[in-house]
């Protein structure tokens, strides 16, 4: 590996990005200043880094933040005497250092970005969980005006129901069940609550079931 990409490779071991925890202008510096993808035998966190940028290749333009850190990390290594001179006066330093300014920046650019996908997250529109439900209604007796049955089931109204198809089905001795279906939000829907108001109807319904129920 030549300096620049083992520079590198030790940088990623330790996080996904060059700045930061999203891409930023800082990983597109870095990319463009590579001539391919790294050998992930020889660097595998660069190897993985390359390929996670390289998917954003058509978004560089917009993503945040600036180069800074790219370009510190990939400058050239100083000459030999200037190298000694700086270990000679102080052999802690950090190969990515910054002052105090830098940090108090860092933590600021971190807190905004911790703050819009908070933001984003909280403005996503929630998931409505639906269900698709066959209900069958039966009558007293084949004496029952099914069609006044059926009427009555679907003048049921409740936030989240939606009423669907339906047709008679024989059960014997000449008496049918209303067999329909309908699609609920399952949050704003009690199937206990819909079967109760169907029981309402005295005159017609005998009693309801639940077919089938099948999430959407």
């Amino acid at each position: 590996m030549s300096v620049e990409l083992t520079k590198l490779e030790a940088h990623l071991s330790t996080r996904s990005y060059v700045e930061g925890y999203t891409p930023s202008q800082a990983d597109v510096h870095v990319y463009k200043t590579l001539s391919g993808p790294p050998d992930a035998a020889a660097a595998p966190h660069a190897a993985r880094w390359y390929r996670h940028i390289q998917s954003y290749e058509s978004e560089f333009g917009s993503l945040p933040g600036s180069s800074k850190a790219g370009e510190a990390l990939t400058a050239s290594a100083p000459a030999p005497a200037a190298a000694a001179a700086a270990e000679e006066d102080d052999d802690d330093v950090d190969l990515f250092g910054s002052d105090d300014e830098e940090d108090a920046e860092a933590e600021r650019i971190k807190a905004e970005r911790i703050a819009e996908y908070a933001a984003k997250k909280a403005n996503k529109p929630k998931t409505i969980a639906k269900s698709v439900v066959t209900l069958e209604v039966k009558p007293w007796d084949d004496e029952t005006d099914m069609k006044a049955l059926e009427d009555s089931v679907r003048s049921v109204e409740m936030q989240g129901l939606v009423w669907g198809a339906s047709k008679l089905v024989p059960i014997g001795y000449g008496i049918r069940k209303l067999q329909i279906t309908l699609v609920v939000e399952d949050e704003l829907v009690s199937l206990d609550d819909l079967q109760e108001k169907l029981a309402e109807f005295e005159d017609y319904v005998q009693s309801s079931d639940v077919a089938a129920m099948q999430k959407l």
